[in-house]
């Protein structure tokens, strides 16, 4: 062990004092050299990527046809639910059949550039990689629903180098298929009926059913904030495990509407003050 300490130290020594024989324009020579060689390496990785070296993407005519597993749903006679049999519990809905509130919930918390992007928010884009890469502060996602609407139909991979990068330039470049082929109104569907809610549940109606008894169109303001808030991170704010996490999550997105005149300030306060009230329903 005391061998391999002073190796190290010898080591460090000379580094050292090979960084102190440096003058100011090496420093810039060589720094000019890293950063054209790490945007070179990028672009060739994106361009494998693109090709499909790493993995096929999907085409048009595949994203035409994207399916989720939906539950198959058993009644009786008399029409009453008896139960579902499901890998993941979900039912689709359609946009029409989501609360305008719902929606601006969605947007004003998740991307709220959603309707004046492509797929990709290069703000967002630029802000994670300054703050989060190169200065090491909290950012925020830079992901847009379009971007995680990909990854919820494309599930990542795991490569032997590079893992997070790969997936990441896999997601930027499906997301800008999905915005060539879809509407945006069809993107926030698809998105909002794949999006896992936590306790096996996926999509906004199962998430609805689950946790408020009642189907998508008939969620109230704070009842929406609250499932939207799930989006972040559905473990950590599920109100059944984390109920005080939850509220105060609620109470983010509600300040949301607030903040872009969605919703009015007393309207929000009155909001907010609510308790969650659940009514439980794991059929």
């Amino acid at each position: 062990m005391l061998d391999l300490q002073n190796r190290i130290k010898s080591i460090w020594d000379k580094f050292y004092s090979y960084l102190k024989t440096l003058t100011f324009k090496k420093v810039v020579i060589m720094g000019g050299l890293f950063m054209a060689f790490m945007v070179t390496f990028l672009f060739v990785l994106f361009l494998l990527v693109w090709v499909g070296a790493l993995g096929s993407l999907p085409d048009k005519k595949e994203l035409l046809a994207v399916k989720n597993p939906t539950a198959s749903e058993v009644y009786s006679a008399d029409s009453v639910l008896l139960g579902r049999y499901f890998y993941q519990e979900r039912s689709n809905i359609l946009f029409t059949d989501i609360p305008a509130r719902v929606v601006d919930a969605v947007i004003v918390t998740e991307d709220v550039r959603f309707y004046n992007h492509q797929g990709i928010d290069v703000r967002s884009l630029a802000r994670v990689i300054v703050k989060s890469i190169l200065l090491q502060q909290e950012s925020g996602g830079g992901s847009t629903i379009t971007q995680q609407l990909a990854k919820n139909l494309y599930p990542r991979k795991n490569y032997w180098f590079f893992s997070l990068l790969v997936n990441k330039m896999r997601e930027i470049l499906i997301a800008y298929r999905l915005e060539a082929v879809y509407d945006k109104e069809a993107i926030l569907t698809l998105y909002l009926n794949t999006v896992p809610f936590g306790d096996n549940t996926f999509g906004l109606e199962a998430a609805a059913q689950r946790f408020f008894s009642i189907p998508v169109k008939e969620l109230s303001i704070d009842q929406g904030a609250l499932l939207v808030g799930m989006l972040k991170a559905s473990h950590s704010y599920n109100p059944r495990v984390y109920p005080q996490q939850a509220l105060e999550r609620r109470n983010v997105v509600l300040s949301q509407l607030g903040k872009y005149d969605i919703l009015k300030a007393g309207l929000v306060d009155s909001l907010q003050a609510l308790p969650i009230a659940l009514k439980y329903n794991k059929i």
